[in-house]
């Protein structure tokens, strides 16, 4: 996590997006976004994040939520994105199915090379920052938007059709993350 990733009021709610690095399509396979699904989740039960919307995309994701505990919200995105990072190279590394983990690792170890904070691979870019929404019109702002991500990248005609995003349970809908605060 970059160190200019500042969270100027601990209740607030924000919205942050991260992607891999280069822009690299790693979310194209189910096993890595059912990681994060898995992180997110974690995060919601046993760190206090309340998740308002969220999206993963084929290299980023899009998350408006705050923080209902003593926990920071940097310390619990850190968290997140570290887990995260190991977990899905791992699984890059020991997948049968990854045609592209040679690739993939091999660019994961050149972003590392190139930062001075961290070792054998840097999945996360680290030019991502928190916005704070203060007020309920920018915070509507921002979750259409995040919602509206797919639809604009062609994989959908309706926002509520895509999978991995919390848009199916602003359609009064279940979808794939748990106690979504859906405003």
């Amino acid at each position: 996590m970059s160190r200019n990733y500042k969270f100027h009021n601990p209740e607030g709610i924000y919205f942050v997006s991260f992607a891999v690095v280069e822009w690299i399509d790693v979310f194209t396979r189910l096993e890595y976004k059912n990681l994060l699904l898995d992180s997110l989740s974690y995060c919601q039960k046993e760190k206090g994040m309340e998740i308002f919307s969220w999206c993963v995309m084929s290299n980023h994701v899009h998350l408006v939520f705050r923080v209902a505990s003593e926990e920071k919200p940097e310390k619990i995105l850190g968290d997140f994105k570290r887990f995260t990072s190991k977990a899905i190279i791992k699984e890059i590394k020991e997948s049968s199915k990854e045609s592209r983990r040679e690739w993939l690792l091999e660019q994961f170890s050149k972003a590392a090379d190139n930062t001075s904070n961290v070792k054998n691979y840097q999945f996360w870019r680290h030019d991502n920052k928190p916005i704070e929404l203060w007020s309920n019109h920018v915070i509507d702002e921002k979750i259409n938007y995040i919602h509206q991500n797919p639809v604009k990248a062609g994989l959908v005609f309706n926002a509520e059709d895509y999978l991995y995003s919390s848009a199916k349970d602003y359609a009064g809908e279940k979808g794939l993350l748990d106690n979504v605060l859906v405003v």
